[in-house]
């Protein structure tokens, strides 16, 4: 086994998740679309607090938290977060304390994850700044003001946006290959959301290290894709460093696609609405507004412009959010 292999088996882990997570046929969806046959990677079946690939990404980092004698999680997004919600579950499971940043104004109501958080029983602070980098400055001033009282904090960067992070999803990378191959499955494609960055980066690191068959093309549903493109190519370059590892991710296929945020980051919109409601209709499964819904909008549209004819199979990431279905924002399609 070489160095960096050793490395990334090496690195401490919660094992929370059962590995691996399903891999579903979605027959009657690939039929509607007219396209190749397409395949679900269940990360949303995760079985922790509604699951989805936050919670694997934190198997890894809260990890390391406990190591270094963490007493505190630290972490922020907005209301919707599902890193969020997924980190105060993990704080409660493993006794630590968690302190929660959200930009904005307190809202009126706790709704979908913000209820569950504070269910949860984190200690929440809105920054009152409509600017989402304004959670970043928050972060500093919970941590200093917990070390102020004699305990420790453990920062996770907003929306868990970290090397740590994408070695996790690098590992799914690694799982998903072995789950295809028993399978007899071979995506010529693999379709995600990408927001902060953390899983694409993740996936793009695990296509290069366990040299992955297919491409990459990933929906951006926050910020424009030329910015998602360079952070996911920071943090793999980030995350290979920590294993020791000097591969480098141009040798993956990739793409990020732009024209499918609707609104903004975290507004429904009618595309992805229409796109959850198809796929539940489908295959009873259920995507979220804020994440797989408009990748999926954008997967169903570039099918009906002609794309994808040459896989055999796609794969589409769900990486969970289930909880978001659940808010005043998400109107039925």
């Amino acid at each position: 086994m070489t160095g960096w292999a050793t490395r990334l088996d090496a690195l401490p882990r919660l094992s929370l998740i059962p590995e691996p997570t399903p891999l579903h046929a979605a027959p009657r969806l690939s039929a509607a679309l007219d396209g190749p046959r397409l395949w679900f990677k269940r990360d949303d079946l995760i079985p922790v607090a509604f699951g989805g690939n936050k919670v694997r990404a934190l198997d890894l980092v809260v990890a390391d938290a406990l190591a270094k004698g963490a007493d505190t999680l630290v972490t922020g997004a907005g209301v919707l977060s599902n890193h969020v919600r997924a980190t105060a579950a993990i704080a409660s499971l493993e006794g630590l304390a968690s302190r929660i940043v959200y930009w904005g104004a307190p809202s009126p109501r706790a709704e979908g994850n913000h209820r569950l958080t504070v269910m949860l029983g984190a200690v929440i602070r809105f920054t009152g700044d409509a600017d989402r980098a304004s959670v970043d400055a928050g972060l500093e001033q919970a941590a200093s003001d917990i070390r102020s009282r004699g305990r420790r904090p453990y920062v996770i960067p907003r929306g868990g946006a970290c090397p740590l992070a994408a070695l996790a999803h690098a590992l799914a990378v690694r799982e998903t290959m072995a789950q295809c191959a028993a399978l007899g499955v071979s995506p010529g494609c693999v379709v995600m959301p990408v927001g902060g960055a953390a899983t694409l980066a993740g996936w793009l690191l695990g296509a290069a290290l366990f040299a992955a068959p297919w491409r990459i093309e990933a929906f951006t549903v926050s910020r424009p894709a030329s910015e998602a493109t360079a952070q996911a190519r920071r943090l793999a370059a980030a995350s290979a460093a920590l294993i020791g590892s000097d591969v480098n991710v141009d040798s993956v296929a990739f793409r990020v696609h732009d024209g499918f945020i609707g609104a903004g980051y975290g507004v429904p919109s009618r595309e992805g609405q229409e796109a959850i409601g198809a796929t539940a209709r489908a295959q009873a499964i259920f995507l979220d507004p804020v994440y797989t819904g408009k990748a999926m909008a954008g997967y169903c549209a570039l099918r009906a412009r002609g794309a994808y004819a040459s896989a055999d199979d796609v794969l589409f990431l769900h990486t969970g959010g289930s909880p978001a279905l659940f808010t005043t924002g998400m109107e039925a399609s």
